[in-house]
């Protein structure tokens, strides 16, 4: 049975809207108006058009954060990919770990990123849960009044590579380097971090597990469903994923069935820092990408 981790309010979220401006090197944002709770937020998630791909200046609902996490295990590297059932949209997808940028964290959007993978993505071992670090911070433990979290070890992430176009919070370039891209049907721009994800080195067996809030009765509420992990794991080839796609349980891998899945819009092709499509087919994308390995032989984001 589905365990209740957390309840929330969502009248007390708070973000702002955008004012983003780019041009072929780079993109900067910065609020504009007066903060939006949740519903509001949401009424202005609708569609905007832009006529040059490359430069331009719009008007969007929010920011977003989406985490491209790579796990290392037993050498072989993978990309972590959770289920989400889109309230909003209507559809179910496979996404990156992501979520809304709130107001007090419009500069630091990292900081949001990191958090939303403590909360996002939960690592069990036979001991107990991971909390984990970024550096010298410490990820919140959002769910520790249910669960037990281990003392004598935890996860790391660390960055990876950032983009090659800077990405700027008003004059102040975001360090970390995240990808960007504007969502046409979403009139949203999303920040995407690359990072790495360390075990300890206690060679436990782990289980993976998602945990997202759902929209109940006017509260948010997060539950843990064992039955249901909606976690996965991509395996990749010299950085690109090989087609397969994997759950981790008691470390023991199994096999997904990729019959019917869609990806969200943060698979799809690009043009410039645009993207028009709300999700892509799963085989349509490992198509492109297996294209891209052939006919490059280097590793590329697909």
């Amino acid at each position: 049975m589905p365990r209740i981790l957390a309840r929330k309010d969502p009248s007390a979220f708070k973000t702002l809207p955008l004012y983003v401006e780019a041009s072929a090197d780079a993109l900067s944002y910065q609020s504009l108006g007066r903060p939006l709770n949740f519903s509001q937020m949401l009424e202005r998630r609708k569609p905007v058009q832009v006529n040059d791909s490359r430069r331009f200046a719009v008007e969007l609902a929010n920011l977003g954060v989406s985490v491209r996490l790579t796990l290392n295990l037993l050498g072989q590297d993978y990309w972590l990919l959770v289920r989400q059932q889109r309230q909003d949209r209507g559809d179910t997808v496979l996404k990156l770990i992501s979520g809304y940028v709130p107001a007090h964290e419009l500069n630091l959007p990292l900081l949001t990123a990191i958090q939303e993978v403590a909360e996002e993505c939960l690592i069990e071992t036979p001991e107990g849960w991971l909390a984990g670090r970024f550096a010298d911070t410490w990820l919140p433990t959002p769910y520790q009044r249910e669960l037990r979290y281990r003392e004598a070890a935890h996860f790391r992430l660390s960055p990876l590579s950032g983009a090659a176009r800077p990405v700027r919070s008003g004059s102040l370039t975001l360090l970390e380097r995240p990808d960007a891209y504007v969502h046409l049907p979403t009139a949203s721009l999303q920040l995407v971090y690359d990072l790495r994800l360390e075990m300890p080195r206690d060679n436990h067996p782990i289980s993976l597990f998602h945990v997202d809030e759902v929209l109940e009765d006017g509260k948010l509420i997060a539950r843990l469903d064992r039955r249901r992990p909606d976690i996965f794991l991509l395996p990749l080839h010299q950085g690109l994923p090989t087609g397969d796609l994997l759950t981790l349980r008691n470390g023991e891998f199994r096999t997904a069935s990729t019959r019917g899945v869609w990806l969200s819009e943060s698979f799809a092709e690009r043009e410039g820092w645009l993207v028009h499509e709300e999700r892509v087919r799963w085989r349509d994308w490992v198509g492109k990408c297996g294209h891209r390995r052939r006919m490059s032989g280097s590793r590329l984001a697909c």
